[in-house]
């Protein structure tokens, strides 16, 4: 970890003091639609600060990701963007499309609309840098989230917020080789998404023996299926890391139809209710909790602060959400936040 770490942890931590983040209490809309909209009656504010055209009152962002409808991980992402909007007073948009030409055009219609703030999670950056550059220089701040971090601050986003994937990685293959695993599968659930492979290549320069397992989430049967396959193939894979929670839950399966050691060597990226209760079980060793509550909140109230006061939080350097660890000890703290869809 550099050394600037302790330094972003603090910046967090003042940004979720000053806005009374009320964790356990906030949960959002249903993620039925693509697109959800939440309008509240703004209180008054000071005075916007430079790069600010608007006061709070009046004020609305949109929030732009990759993440599907109905995907467990981006409806906490919306929870609590949704939830900051409401504490903030701001009217807040929400758009995803897992298409980075569709996700593109989504905002370039949020440019159109000139709407006073955009978050973006750019899992294919290259897809997206002309959109984003578009909004920059029309003036709408950015706050990039989840991935594409290493483009951020090139594409003239004013902070980044979410967790270092390769760091991420290198943490799940510490734990991983831990508890005396040898030969570790880890499943890409999405082609192209460059954080998932940086998330494999962190596990593989602390664990070691990595192979790389691409399937297609879209098809959960032909995902179980893969899993199945390839721990047959090798019987001597004693861990699967996946990379989304859904995953986690069909790895498991895989596992155990396969008659596979590596049933008792399941970790994943991400939480959810499934995924908690397989740790309280035993069946998911630990889930890497990049705490994406907080990915859709604070980037609300940081362009809320940048067009109202003209701050700015990093100092350049990403703001981190993650990673941290549930396993049994911790994940019975956790599993009443997730069931409220904050965690």
């Amino acid at each position: 970890m550099s050394a600037h770490r302790p330094r972003l942890r603090w910046g967090l931590l003042v940004v979720t003091a000053a806005t009374a983040v009320v964790v356990a209490g906030c949960t959002g809309p249903s993620a039925s639609s693509t697109k959800s909209t939440s309008s509240v009656s703004p209180s008054s504010s000071a005075s916007a600060g430079a790069g600010a055209s608007a006061s709070t009152s009046g004020l609305t962002f949109a929030v732009v990701t990759h993440g599907g409808s109905g995907d467990a991980f981006w409806t906490v992402v919306k929870n609590g963007a949704m939830a900051a909007g409401k504490d903030e007073g701001i009217k807040v948009l929400y758009d995803s499309n897992g298409d980075p030409a569709q996700q593109s055009k989504l905002i370039d219609n949020y440019v159109a609309q000139k709407v006073n703030g955009l978050v973006v999670s750019m899992a294919n950056p290259d897809a997206l840098q002309s959109s984003v550059k578009a909004a920059v220089a029309a003036g709408i701040p950015v706050v990039t989230i989840n991935s594409g971090q290493d483009k951020s601050a090139a594409f003239g986003a004013i902070a980044h917020v979410g967790q270092d994937e390769s760091v991420a990685g290198e943490g799940a293959g510490t734990k991983l080789k831990a508890l005396g695993k040898a030969h570790l599968l880890c499943v890409i659930h999405e082609a192209g998404n460059v954080g998932l492979n940086q998330r494999c290549d962190g596990a593989k320069k602390t664990f070691g023996n990595v192979t790389n397992l691409q399937v297609d989430l879209n098809n959960p049967t032909d995902v179980q299926t893969k899993i199945k396959g390839a721990l047959q193939a090798d019987p001597g894979v004693d861990a699967v890391l996946a990379l989304n929670p859904q995953v986690a839950t069909l790895a498991a399966g895989a596992a155990k139809e396969a008659g596979s050691k590596a049933a008792q060597g399941i970790a994943t990226f991400d939480l959810n209710s499934d995924v908690v209760k397989g740790i309280q079980d035993g069946s998911i060793q630990f889930a890497v909790d990049q705490q994406q509550y907080l990915q859709g909140y604070l980037p609300v109230v940081m362009l809320k602060l940048f067009v109202t006061n003209a701050n700015t939080v990093g100092g350049g350097e990403p703001v981190l959400t993650g990673p941290g660890f549930v396993d049994k000890a911790n994940v019975d703290a956790v599993a009443k936040y997730a069931a409220n869809g904050t965690r």
